[in-house]
């Protein structure tokens, strides 16, 4: 995985992280998934680099 989409998905996962908190603080669900959304999407944007990773080194 190359240093610039770690670096996306650190921020992907930061402000969804931040866009959860503001939902729960001001009561906005809406915002509070949105954030959880984002949070995922930079978790599985990670799970496949990691494969691609595996199986580079392998080669």
């Amino acid at each position: 995985m190359g240093i610039d989409d770690k670096l996306k998905n650190a921020a992907e996962d930061a402000a969804g992280k931040a866009k959860e908190a503001a939902g729960k603080v001001t009561g906005n669900e809406s915002l509070e998934a949105e954030g959880q959304a984002d949070q995922d999407k930079a978790s599985l944007k990670k799970a496949g680099e990691n494969v691609k990773d595996a199986f580079k080194d392998k080669d």
